[in-house]
């Protein structure tokens, strides 16, 4: 045998096999990453599966360091499957490899108990909640299945009061630890949605093509600016994830003429992926002349540019009108007006992540909001007015306040009518690099031209009147941890406003795991601490009603000097936090406490025509004629105490429960020195517009709980959820309302508005694997006292409907 000829064969057979494998290996996507624990611990031996379709193309194990890195020849639509015990598996969103690219992607694996996620809200960078100091809800996508708005998610966490003045379609406003409604910041698809001013109306925001939302409760000026005083929500719209296309339809009825239907297409196709759809909801609610409608319509479209840098595209538009018929207890009959909203959110980003440690954003948003407010026709009694003109007034009543007290009465009704712009255009950059050691530094700059336009005619201080602002937001935040156990957050704002100037707004948060997860009956302990600053921009109305600017536009420079008047301002907030969360039954059972400090001062309040008679020498005559001035005399502290237990004894049932203590108190209001009194009811001061000194801030109940219990197993799921609030400080607002102009219909602010217990289930039931049924009934007790006083809540209802699918995977 030729053994030198076998040996040159032997040598250019390996030659060519190494050729090849090299060439396969070059022409393979390269998916690597970090596989880590909640707390940030690496997590070896986790085997990470790519999944394409339904098959596995390739799969690896994570080191002992944690990271990974698998291959394959394979190009398209990837999604990665993780799994190690103890651990739940991790499925991660779908994403774009080709054949030559290297994508990263970490993973955070959830403990075996319960869903654990990432908060993006709370820090800017996307974050384990075990490591994050501020208190976080991150609402499971499960709860938004049957719901046609978010009104009892949001029920669903300590701290939390949700009103809706009215019944379905009324305006809800958001109430957080004792801020105002007006002082949280929402953002939806990463784009800032409040009006001007922080003021958001929930009820225009349907569940339709929507993610369930995530609330950071806590004050955080120095990551988002002017809005988060109190609380940041944000929401996101749903994204195409199946290979193949997809139309989803749901459709369902109920009492009260109540019926809704929506259809979303969506799917990926190569390096895209998409969804688009179309819902509407109607009801004629259980008030005269108070039906409502809301139609949304919203788009997602993602491209991949290349395997780490994302472009995206979203656009979410509604449509809706309600009826206004007032506070329905207060006429005895219901007024005939219409309010109609339209918002449109929309933003285009192009996000990239450079070897894995380089995170860059850049996002352009808008926003176009319109509110129209208006009276078809007059209602009730007629009145001759002494100096000519006809007033119009409800039915004779008997209103009953929560306190005991009672005011009879006839109410003079409002007709407000105007038409409300709120514009908004943003530019945000954002770039966050992990240097070694686990630390982690952000930056990051915003630009924000905002116009607001009001039309009023009964208003010649803001009708026509147009407000533009020009603001600027630098940010920069460092976060990391020490040996897995100790975690910090620190960061700083400053925001350059057009209105109020330059504000700066510090924040430090601590956590530290003194005993880590484990199998032992109390092993898993986390301790927390948050210290954080928030602003909030005037609303339009405020700065064109400004004192400082009525009193120049008056000549009463004398009055600006002799009472030190200011320039409105923001409003401000300081937030302190500690708590603690623990696991037991190797976190079978998690129970969290935590005690809160808030002080909300420079608050906005009005001063009425004898206010500015009385303190600021403006002529009677004059002032009747101008409008409530605004300035920031408000101030109040608001501190107490959250807890939340979460059990799940069995994999199919879960029960959640949590109870918070609220200590608010005015410290400084005008309407203290401006009290209104009720001459049936004598000695007793009544803030009409606002709340005195010395009492609580309105519509913050010192006792808020809320309850679920969750059953789901492969075709059936059901819940019991329930929120419990107590009573509360509030007014009629029928300041010099009445039939003769007085205050009869005045009632003294503590404890005016009812406690109640909504009780509310859902059901779904899986038929075939193409069609979904479900059923949600709202407030089994029926309880009429969910709303302020005056305005009668929604009674029991019920719908049921089906979910059909059509394509997909």
């Amino acid at each position: 045998m030729d053994i030198p000829a076998l040996r040159c064969a032997t040598r250019t057979l390996l030659a060519f096999v190494a050729t090849v494998l090299s060439t396969t290996s070059a022409q393979a996507v390269i998916v690597r990453g970090t596989v880590t624990t909640p707390l940030g611990a690496p997590l070896g031996n986790a085997r990470v599966q790519l999944i394409q379709g339904r098959r596995t193309v390739a799969f690896g194990f994570s080191q002992m360091d944690g990271s990974y890195e698998i291959r394959s020849t394979s190009s398209g639509r990837f999604v990665l499957l993780t799994s190690a015990a103890p651990y739940m598996p991790s499925v991660g969103r779908s994403f774009h490899g080709s054949r030559l690219g290297v994508v990263t992607q970490d993973v955070v694996m959830n403990t075996a108990v319960f869903t654990q996620q990432l908060s993006t809200a709370a820090s800017g960078m996307a974050t384990s909640v075990d490591q994050v100091a501020a208190p976080v809800v991150l609402t499971p996508q499960e709860s938004l299945a049957t719901e046609a708005n978010l009104l009892n998610a949001l029920r669903q966490g300590p701290g939390v009061n949700v009103v809706q003045t009215g019944q379905v379609g009324g305006p809800v406003s958001l109430y957080v630890r004792g801020g105002g409604a007006d002082a949280n910041k929402i953002v939806v698809d990463g784009v800032p949605a409040a009006a001007i001013g922080g003021r958001f109306d929930f009820s225009t925001l349907s569940t339709a093509m929507l993610e369930a939302p995530e609330m950071v409760r806590g004050a955080n000026g120095a990551l988002y600016g002017t809005g988060a005083e109190a609380a940041t929500v944000a929401v996101e719209t749903a994204r195409g994830s199946s290979l193949r296309p997809v139309l989803n339809y749901t459709g369902d009825a109920g009492n009260f003429h109540s019926y809704r239907n929506e259809a979303v297409f969506s799917g990926t196709y190569s390096k895209l992926d998409y969804l688009g759809g179309f819902s509407r909801m109607d009801t004629s609610n259980a008030v005269p002349n108070d039906r409502f409608h809301i139609a949304t319509s919203a788009a997602d479209f993602g491209y991949s540019i290349l395997d780490n840098t994302q472009a995206r595209f979203t656009l979410r538009n509604g449509v809706s009108a309600a009826g206004l018929p007032g506070p329905h207890d207060v006429y005895g009959i219901s007024a005939l007006g219409k309010q109609a909203d339209q918002n449109l959110i929309s933003g285009l980003s192009v996000e990239n992540r450079f070897d894995g440690n380089l995170h860059t954003f850049v996002g352009y948003g808008i926003v176009r909001s319109r509110e129209q407010v208006g009276q078809f026709a007059p209602v009730g009694q007629a009145v001759a007015l002494p100096g000519g003109g006809v007033r119009y007034y409800g039915l004779p009543v008997s209103l009953r306040g929560a306190n005991g007290y009672t005011a009879t009465g006839q109410a003079g009704f409002f007709a407000p009518a105007f038409d409300v712009v709120s514009n908004r255009d943003e530019l945000t950059y954002q770039t966050d690099y992990m240097f070694p050691h686990r630390i982690a530094v952000l930056f990051g700059f915003q630009y924000e031209n905002e116009r607001g336009r009001i039309l009023n005619v009964a208003d010649t201080a803001v009708d026509g009147r147009v407000v533009k602002r020009t603001n600027y937001l630098y940010t920069f935040a460092v976060q990391g941890d020490i040996k897995h156990r100790f975690f910090y957050s620190l960061g700083g704002g400053v925001e350059d406003n057009d209105l109020y100037g330059i504000a700066g707004t510090p924040r430090i948060g601590l956590v530290y795991a003194p005993v880590l997860p484990g199998h032992k009956i109390f092993h898993g302990t986390r301790l927390r601490a948050n210290v954080a600053t928030g602003v909030q921009e005037p609303g339009i109305e405020a700065e064109l009603t400004s004192l400082r600017s009525l009193l120049l536009e008056t000549n009463n420079q004398a009055a600006i000097a002799a009472y030190d008047v200011a320039p409105i301002a923001a409003e401000r907030s300081r937030t302190y936090d500690l708590g603690v969360d623990q696991n037991i039954f190797n976190e079978k059972l998690i129970f969290k406490a935590g005690y809160f400090h808030n002080v909300f001062d420079h608050q906005l309040e009005s001063i009425g025509p004898a206010g500015l008679t009385n303190y600021f020498g403006i002529p009677a005559g004059v002032a009747a004629k101008m409008p409530a001035a605004s300035l920031n005399s408000l101030a109040y502290r608001a501190q107490g105490f959250e807890s939340e237990l979460q059990y799940r004894p069995f994999s199919y049932l879960f029960l959640n429960g949590g109870y918070t203590y609220l200590a608010s108190i005015v410290l400084q209001s005008f309407s203290n020195d401006a009290a209104a009194t009720n001459p049936e009811i004598p000695g007793v001061a009544i803030g009409a517009l606002s709340p005195l000194v010395g009492s609580r801030p309105f519509r913050r109940p010192p006792n808020t709980g809320f309850f679920a219990v969750q059953f789901s197993s492969n075709r059936f799921s059901a819940a019991m959820k329930g929120a419990f609030v107590g009573r509360s400080d509030d007014s009629t607002f029928q300041l010099g309302n009445d039939l003769h102009g007085g205050n009869s219909l005045l009632l003294p602010n503590r404890n005016l508005d009812f406690g109640y217990a909504k009780l509310d289930m859902n059901a779904t039931v899986v038929l075939t694997k193409h069609i979904t049924a479900f059923t949600q009934l709202d407030n089994l007790l029926s309880q009429q006292h969910i709303g302020p006083i005056g305005y009668p809540g929604m009674p029991f209802t019920i719908r049921a409907g089906m979910k059909i699918r059509i394509g997909g995977d």
